[in-house]
């Protein structure tokens, strides 16, 4: 089958068209972001790829379409088309349940970003191309391995800074999603590749381990990040949350009956539709 990066192309465009729509509308990025309690409470569960086509500024937006580009057309050029689709949305969906299950009691946690599936490609084409070489900020030439190596170091920091709402646990899921679909879909690469790919994984895994056995690592004060917000219990807080809810379409509601529907604001007339779906 001849591939001609097709795929690639396209969810860049797409990430480029939802990322500007979210970049412009707060309402459409608050409505498609990764939000713990949406997902958990409010079944949600379509947040878990949409928030893959978010991103927070230009510049995340711009570095994350650059490192696909750096690694998605051999990628795709190797496994077809459908197979890279495949790895590029699971990358993406181990990413983002890693990242659920680590923030699962933080109900307000949220992020956004592509980083996951991205973060996949890289390493399965490590994986598979562990030879390749990479241009390290456009200007320094490394190898791949190296590339993951320092990508891996820095989703790790990233974790524990929580430095914006962007998902660097998930870099870390959705580099070892991508590293396992791509051996699973040319398993002679693990013995072809065997100390590069373990280089990798163990540390990643090992880390992995501890996050999820000692989430309290997370909870670190640093430079970017000094205060992090947890609730004990995310049920208390959808019991809190829905309460006053209720006290707003309560309000609303009283309104429509004195003065009519067309005495509500915009504001207003959004809250209704968004509550009436929920209660």
């Amino acid at each position: 089958m001849n591939n001609t990066g097709i795929i690639s192309l396209v969810i860049i465009i797409v990430n480029f068209i939802v990322s500007y729509k979210g970049l412009k509308d707060r309402a459409f990025f608050d409505r498609y972001s990764f939000v713990v309690e949406r997902i958990l409470l409010f079944r949600e569960y379509w947040r878990l790829i949409t928030s893959g086509f978010l991103h927070v500024s230009w510049q995340h937006l711009i570095f994350n379409m650059i490192s696909l580009l750096m690694f998605s057309f051999l990628l795709e050029a190797d496994l077809g088309s459908w197979q890279f689709l495949l790895l590029y949305f699971g990358s993406l969906l181990g990413g983002d349940l890693l990242s659920l299950f680590i923030h699962r009691h933080n109900g307000d946690y949220s992020s956004v970003g592509a980083s996951g599936a991205i973060c996949g490609v890289i390493f399965a084409s490590i994986a598979l191309f562990p030879g390749m070489g990479v241009s390290l900020l456009g200007l320094i030439p490394v190898p791949g391995w190296l590339y993951g190596v320092v990508f891996l170091l820095y989703s790790i920091y990233g974790i524990k800074s929580r430095n914006h709402n962007i998902g660097h646990d998930a870099h870390l899921g959705g580099a070892l999603a991508g590293m396992t679909i791509a051996i699973v879909m040319e398993p002679q690469a693990m013995f072809a590749n065997f100390a590069t790919i373990i280089a990798i994984a163990v540390p990643a895994v090992f880390f992995m381990y501890v996050i999820i056995t000692k989430p309290h690592v997370l909870l670190v004060d640093n430079f970017f990040y000094k205060q992090h917000h947890v609730f004990g219990d995310i049920d208390q807080k959808y019991v809190f949350d829905r309460a006053n809810r209720q006290k707003e379409l309560d309000a609303i509601l009283e309104k429509i009956h004195k003065k009519g529907m067309h005495s509500l604001t915009k504001a207003e007339k959004e809250k209704l539709e968004r509550y009436s779906q929920h209660f």
